[in-house]
């Protein structure tokens, strides 16, 4: 995995003027990338990695947009979180003013607290 070093900007901030290693992404890999390589990798036609991917997406989204948890054995759990602005009282809350957005949330599986995902990265400063 490449990385760079970045300066932190924001003044209010006590890491101010330090540096931190930032991932650098130089690909996207699309859908029709991860067919190939899927139906390739398991000798399957396209088409039936592409029924099964966009079958998979349209359960995982429908737990996940109703409030599920969604654990994929041997990849990790996923989840959506609500990120909102914080009020004094409850009565003060209004979702419409307050709800900001939501995020996914993913977690690696992980076996003893080390998640297979990160087993193997190496690190190399981009050039």
């Amino acid at each position: 995995m490449k990385y760079t070093l970045k300066k932190e900007t924001k003044p209010t901030l006590s890491t101010f003027g330090k540096y931190k290693a930032v991932a650098v992404h130089d690909e996207t890999v699309d859908t029709n990338q991860i067919i190939k390589e899927v139906a390739e990798r398991d000798g399957i036609g396209k088409d039936a990695v592409i029924t099964v991917m966009m079958g998979l997406a349209a359960v995982i989204n429908r737990h996940l947009r109703r409030g599920d948890k969604v654990r994929l054995n041997d990849w990790g759990l996923m989840k959506l979180e609500i990120e909102s602005e914080k009020v004094d009282q409850p009565k003060d809350f209004k979702a419409r003013k307050h709800i900001r957005g939501v995020r996914l949330h993913f977690l690696p599986e992980s076996s003893k607290g080390k998640p297979e995902l990160y087993q193997g990265i190496k690190y190399e400063k981009e050039k």
